[in-house]
């Protein structure tokens, strides 16, 4: 049951904002990397020992974004976001039981080569085998992923999933992860380049321990968030 709401002179409810963040990464994993999810253990009620999404109370002088990158470095020494995006309001009178909360979600990205300190209590757990999930978490965990798989199609939000050079091997594997379906990567290279996505370095990657051709190295052409192809769909085997 939610508490009675504190008013103020005027009459006007005052209650709680808070900012959640969906940070996603693709993750190294057993048997395979997966798109993974970071979350917290709760250790007090409500729902004292489950997983919840980092999260805290937006203060009056900052805004929400500011608050989203505030508790993230605060809480799991995550500084380094590559893309940062409001994703939804949250304002189910219920949603929190003991007190009137309203959560601004945001997505963010962070690229595969980063690997920030965690406390005890925090893990990546992969977006397809979540735990048990505190308040309504779970449903905006799935409403990230749905806004990450789409604007993979129309975009260059790959940017925040990649490194700064790479390799179309590895940007393709990236792309069949959060996706979740097989990609071909001659296609996506075709693809991105003819978007103005991807441009060459000039560079080649260096040879592997079991030796081989060395792989032209790629980058994108720009780290921020552009829209290249608005009725795009990256299908299977694309």
């Amino acid at each position: 049951m939610v508490r009675q709401l504190v008013r103020d002179e005027t009459g006007v409810a005052k209650y709680r904002h808070e900012a959640l963040a969906v940070v996603l990464q693709v993750r190294p994993g057993t048997p395979r990397p997966q798109l993974s999810v970071l979350m917290l253990r709760r250790r007090r009620d409500p729902y004292a020992g489950a997983w919840a999404l980092p999260s805290g109370p937006v203060e009056a002088t900052e805004t929400v974004g500011a608050s989203v990158r505030r508790h993230l470095a605060a809480k799991v020494d995550l500084t380094q976001i590559a893309h940062l995006e409001q994703l939804r309001t949250l304002s189910d009178p219920g949603r929190d039981p003991f007190e009137r909360t309203i959560a601004t979600a945001y997505l963010g990205l962070v690229p595969w080569t980063s690997d920030p300190e965690l406390p005890a209590h925090g893990a990546w757990w992969p977006v397809g085998a979540l735990p048990e999930v505190a308040f309504d978490h779970r449903p905006v965990i799935a409403e990230g992923v749905r806004r990450l798989r789409a604007k993979l199609s129309y975009t260059n939000i790959g940017f925040a999933l990649a490194a700064d050079e790479f390799t179309m091997a590895q940007l393709r594997r990236a792309y069949a992860i959060a996706l979740d379906h097989e990609v071909s990567s001659t296609n996506l290279q075709r693809i991105l380049l003819r978007r103005g996505q991807l441009e060459p370095t000039g560079d080649v990657s260096a040879s592997g321990e079991q030796g081989g051709r060395p792989a032209k190295l790629f980058r994108f052409t720009s780290r921020e968030l552009e829209v290249t192809d608005p009725f795009a769909i990256l299908r299977p085997n694309e």
